[in-house]
């Protein structure tokens, strides 16, 4: 199961206590692809080449700069990737020097081969040495030629894999004495819209000369490295989901910490529904309801209604997730529990089971404690490519482990699926339990499978991820009208989606908008908050107002998302404006 999760709060920063004179991360393929078209960090008039090839598996971990994404994988006799074009005329030799990350199964001198030229032609070995195996920082401190066209080359003697990453050529200056910490970011408020965060830099080594710091976006901040000898460099006003590179300058010394975003989500209070009424073709991950957990192909949001449609709920009619395959795993906060029954219910529709292989099948919707520890998975496995079974598990084993349906079910059928996690007395007894085309509004029947295991169980319940796996264990599928409760009727009631989470006799005219006017009632007609955001999440226009006419005005042709909350309540719309 090929998944490269990262933290929401994932940072990465070094610091190069001279100049820097060429760095590359490797950029960030979204799977297995060639030195010649994958997309790295440099552009002409650097080259790359190779036979060796780029991966977003096993990355890069465990020592400063740590980029955690792309990285060359190196795994058979004179396999090699080369670097050219690197410019160093304009420093002496003697403080010339290279850095790399290096994932490596032993920890001897030269194991992959390493090696300079100035004509890509006759090239010089250079020699380090691994401080363990695994994934370390490898640092060469003399060899690095100067020269206006520098080249570098990593070179394997044997089958053994390799992979390398952050490669550096750096100008040491002895009068370069900041260092700089690993940064952290906070969110500076956490709500349905696009919220703002805040980077810290702790750095050494300040207190005399003059320092310039430039960040890609925000406002710097905090301790002036000049005057203060230890302090923390502040970045301030940043909008999440936006990266930054700072940019640290002290005459002939250079720093640079690279930042990656927190996404500042909401947690959702329980019951919680999902009609999925984004943007059509928007990512789901790219809404302020959910989150992008790792990499690959995204999890995309169709519009409509799903049909067929299922006897007694009324679905909405916005838009459903659609996925499967190798891709993005997507997940959504809610209150922790830890005591009870917790349930998920969604229809579920099937598209293919051609090419989904696994013996085991996969599990394509979970709960979990967090993006990574899961429980309450729903399994789907191949009969033939247009019939399947359900599984469920009490966590994520596979093979004799998963409960299975007797029944089976056909592609581009609906299907109401309702899954219970229950919480036992002791650390290894939770039971999870699957209900498959339950009557709306009716009482909670006997499960149609139930799954025991003798594992530890998860502590607490908060998070619900809609999940894609490999090729060969995730079909191409829909999904639409999750719920998400702590009791039966919260997941199993006809009308909830216009019944619970959302607003009383809301009405949201005319749509499309093509006279800069938009109309919202309800009954209540109070106050309420207004917030629209573009297909790409990006808050357009926030009001508060007990008016029923909205100024979209400035708002351009195209399609968008309103967010109408009002006394507490929150419905979500699909807007267009012509």
């Amino acid at each position: 199961m090929k998944k490269i999760y990262s933290l929401l709060l994932l940072v990465v920063s070094y610091a190069s206590f001279g100049q820097t004179v060429y760095t590359e991360n490797m950029g960030t393929p979204t799977a297995t692809t060639s030195i010649a078209t994958n997309v790295f960090q440099n552009t002409a008039p650097i080259v790359y080449s190779g036979t060796a090839d780029v991966r977003n598996t096993l990355v890069s971990s465990g020592y400063t700069g740590a980029s955690a994404g792309g990285n060359v994988f190196i795994n058979a006799v004179d396999e090699y990737f080369q670097i050219d074009g690197i410019n160093t005329s304009a420093f002496n030799t003697s403080g010339l020097q290279l850095s790399f990350g290096v994932n490596t199964p032993t920890a001897v001198t030269n194991v992959l081969l390493v090696d300079v030229s100035t004509d890509a032609t006759n090239w010089t070995p250079l020699t380090y040495t691994p401080s363990a195996t695994g994934w370390t920082l490898a640092t060469i401190t003399s060899g690095i030629p100067q020269s206006a066209t520098l080249s570098i080359r990593f070179k394997s003697t044997s089958t053994a894999q390799y992979r390398v990453d952050d490669v550096k050529v750096f100008n040491l200056n002895a009068s370069c004495t900041l260092v700089l910490g690993t940064p952290t970011t906070v969110c500076n408020d956490v709500t349905q819209g696009i919220d703002t965060y805040t980077t810290s830099i702790t750095y050494t080594g300040g207190g005399s000369g003059s320092y310039t710091i430039t960040p890609t976006a925000g406002t710097v901040g905090g301790d002036n490295p000049a005057t203060v000898a230890a302090g923390t460099i502040l970045i301030n006003g940043v909008s999440e989901g936006t990266n930054i590179t700072v940019n640290i300058v002290s005459g002939p010394c250079s720093y640079q910490a690279n930042v990656t975003a927190p996404q500042c989500k909401p947690v959702n209070p329980l019951p919680y529904y999902e009609p999925f009424a984004y943007a059509e073709a928007s990512s789901l991950g790219n809404s302020q309801q959910w989150t992008n957990n790792n990499t690959g192909d995204n999890i995309i949001v169709a519009g409509g209604a799903l049909l067929p449609a299922y006897p007694g709920l009324t679905p909405s009619t916005t838009g459903y997730a659609n996925y499967g395959g190798d891709g993005i795993d997507c997940s959504t906060a809610f209150t922790p529990q830890s005591t009870g029954t917790v349930y998920y219910s969604f229809l579920l529709n099937v598209n293919s089971m051609a090419g989904v292989t696994d013996v085991n099948g996969g599990y394509i919707a979970t709960f979990g404690s967090n993006a990574t520890t899961l429980g309450g998975t729903l399994w789907t496995k191949r009969v033939d490519d247009g019939v399947y079974n359900l599984g469920i598990e009490v966590r994520t084993a596979t093979g004799a482990n998963t409960t299975w349906t007797t029944d089976s079910y056909v592609n581009f059928q609906t299907v109401f699926v309702v899954v219970g996690y229950t919480f036992g007395a002791s650390a290894s007894d939770d039971t999870v339990s699957l209900w498959v085309n339950p009557t709306i509004n009716a009482a909670q029947p006997a499960a149609t499978i139930t799954d025991t295991h003798t594992g530890t169980d998860l502590a607490t319940i908060s998070t619900f991820l809609l999940r894609q796996d490999s090729t060969t264990e995730t079909p191409s599928l829909n999904v639409d009208e999750l719920r998400i409760g702590t009791t039966w009727a919260q997941v199993t009631g006809g009308t909830l989606g216009t019944s619970q989470n959302t607003i009383a006799g809301l009405k949201m005219y005319p749509n499309p908008v093509s006279n800069g006017t938009l109309f919202i009632e309800t009954t209540a007609n109070a106050e309420r908050t207004v917030t629209v955001f573009d297909v790409l999440g990006k808050q357009v226009l926030n009001t508060k107002t007990s008016d029923n006419a909205v100024n979209v005005s400035s708002l351009h042709t195209g399609v968008y998302i309103v967010n109408i909350t009002e006394e507490g309540k929150t419905a979500t719309r699909k807007l267009v404006i012509k």
